[in-house]
């Protein structure tokens, strides 16, 4: 599916793109006079690694996307490409095609981090069970991509093709980032640990509502119901997942982060406590604002600034753990 990205049509319910870019322009400034929530003194006072973001996704054009990171206040972001669109069941004929978001693939995620060396880099990634999805992931890793990403397609999670690709990634040495969501993408989550002890040399990152909603121990798979609310029982398999295995950790972007962070506020600051060298910040929104209530990404910072139980576990969560899994100068 090929998206138009340097369109400049508005979207509904946000900025256009003139718009954006007057306001964020003048953020900026703001922020290096002010501070803000995302940004404590300036845009770069203090790093930030933002490992989950999307070109064209739902259509932003890409002047906005470099606007809203720099809003955003991340001095390093990771482009995650979708896979190659094709109508197959891995695909929902057709519907994660875009990673169901309108996302472009590999080669603008390439092209842009190219433009913007100091800021950007870029993943590699396919669906796993087309003809040359190896090869296609290979060549991109050949050309300096960072990880696999972002694998969200409907397969088993153990499937020869999806063990591929982990093998692939271990060959290169690059994490691969999994979206988990029931009856959706990557089936078999309660099966994962064999995967985890079977390649114990790649680091897998677990991302979206079903890796989220099963930090609590008393969850239910239920598509039905994918952003639970409400009080968190420790002990969930997603907890038991980061406990138990070295190569395991977790993105913490998404609603479906943000929903887990923020649901239970006395969960909050042990789980932060308890994984604070698995944990990686990444924003994963589409909006146009880079900044307040319109940005998801933003809100993700300034939870995390709340919630983490000292300094040092926030610099973790917002830069030191990404610089050391990506191992980034």
């Amino acid at each position: 599916m090929k998206q138009n990205h340097h369109s400049s049509q508005k979207q509904t319910g946000v900025f256009s793109r003139r718009e954006f870019l007057t306001t964020s322009g003048l953020a900026l400034l703001g922020l290096a006079v002010h501070g803000c929530g995302t940004a404590p003194s300036s845009a770069h006072a203090e790093p930030i690694i933002d490992i989950h973001q999307h070109v064209g996704y739902n259509g932003r054009p890409d002047d906005v996307l470099l606007a809203h990171q720099r809003v955003l206040g991340a001095t390093t972001t990771i482009l995650l490409p979708a896979g190659r669109p094709v109508n197959s069941a891995s695909t929902h004929e057709g519907v994660s095609n875009g990673l169901q978001a309108k996302c472009l693939g590999n080669e603008a995620c390439y092209q842009f981090a190219r433009a913007h060396p100091k800021e950007f880099l870029f993943g590699a990634n396919e669906v796993p069970d087309v003809a040359g999805a190896t090869q296609e992931i290979e060549k991109y890793l050949k050309l300096g991509a960072v990880i696999v990403a972002e694998q969200k397609f409907g397969v088993e999670c153990d499937s020869p093709e999806m063990q591929k690709i982990y093998a692939l990634a271990q060959a290169y040495h690059v994490p691969i980032l999994m979206h988990w969501q029931v009856k959706m993408y990557n089936y078999g989550f309660e099966r994962f640990y064999k995967m985890l002890e079977k390649y114990p040399r790649v680091n897998f990152l677990g991302h979206a509502q079903t890796w989220w909603a099963k930090v609590d121990k008393n969850y239910k798979d239920d598509a039905a119901n994918l952003y639970p609310k409400g009080p968190i029982t420790p002990g969930g398999l997603t907890e038991r997942y980061l406990s138990d295995y070295p190569n395991m950790f977790a993105d913490l972007s998404a609603g479906s982060g943000l929903n887990a962070l923020t649901r239970d506020e006395s969960f909050t600051p042990g789980f932060l406590e308890r994984h604070r060298d698995k944990l990686v910040y990444g924003s994963d929104c589409s909006d146009l604002a880079g900044r307040g209530e319109k940005c998801q990404g933003a809100q993700t910072i300034v939870a995390v600034r709340r919630l983490a139980p000292s300094r040092k576990i926030e610099r973790k969560l917002l830069y030191g753990n990404a610089k050391k899994l990506f191992r980034l100068a």
